[in-house]
């Protein structure tokens, strides 16, 4: 049995992406007040992994609808610019089987061969934490970051994005769910351990508070 996951966070402020700096000029404190005065705009992201169960074989490449799965990104990107730092591709899945861990994948609606891939790589351990600018900066034209992450029999998929495009992945994915493809969504917030992370290994059948299966007959 294969189990696949995705994890959400809504609704983060796109300013904790922002500089901490103590030392504000004038013009950087007089925008903060602007800032405060205006809407807060916020961003979600989403981890996509998979495990195979009897194996106890980590990673979504592990998965055997992997391709299935890239098939379902594919159109739910479908008429994107996608690009990695070597080139851009026609399809998602293309890209990310020529792109390596810690790699960016730019997803835009627009065309922009001049973006800096580079500035948003990170290493083997994927942390993409200490990226708060170059992410705010990406985030706020409107463009998505894909990474492939490393997972212990592979890699698993964590992508950010300004725009709240969870309702395409659920409808999208939902559709392979079957007896041997099972489907839960989790909220991130409420699984914050290693143990809620991997909770189809001891409690598959009585998941965790903030991991709801999907069902073909769900609905958000």
């Amino acid at each position: 049995m294969d189990i696949f996951k995705i994890f959400f966070n809504h609704d983060q402020r796109l300013d904790k992406l922002a500089k901490r700096n103590a030392n504000k000029t004038q013009e950087e404190i007089e925008a903060t007040l602007q800032d405060f005065m205006t809407p807060t705009p916020t961003f979600s992201k989403f981890y996509l992994t998979g495990t195979r169960l009897k194996e106890e074989k980590f990673g979504i490449n592990q998965l055997k609808k992997h391709d299935l799965i890239l098939e379902k990104l594919d159109n739910t990107f479908s008429k994107m610019h996608i690009s990695n730092a070597d080139t851009t591709y026609q399809q998602l899945s293309d890209t990310i089987a020529n792109t390596a861990i810690g790699q960016a994948i730019i997803i835009s609606k627009d065309e922009d061969p001049n973006f800096n891939h580079k500035q948003l790589q990170v290493g083997s351990e994927s942390n993409v934490g200490h990226l708060k600018d170059e992410l705010r900066e990406i985030l706020l034209d409107g463009r998505k970051v894909l990474y492939k992450e490393q997972a212990h029999h592979g890699y698993d998929l964590h992508l950010f994005s300004k725009e709240n495009i969870y309702p395409q992945l659920f409808y999208s994915l939902q559709e392979l769910v079957d007896e041997s493809f099972r489907f839960f969504s989790i909220n991130s917030k409420r699984m914050g351990s290693e143990k809620h992370f991997y909770f189809e290994t001891w409690t598959l059948d009585k998941p965790p508070h903030g991991a709801e299966e999907v069902y073909p007959e769900t609905v958000l």
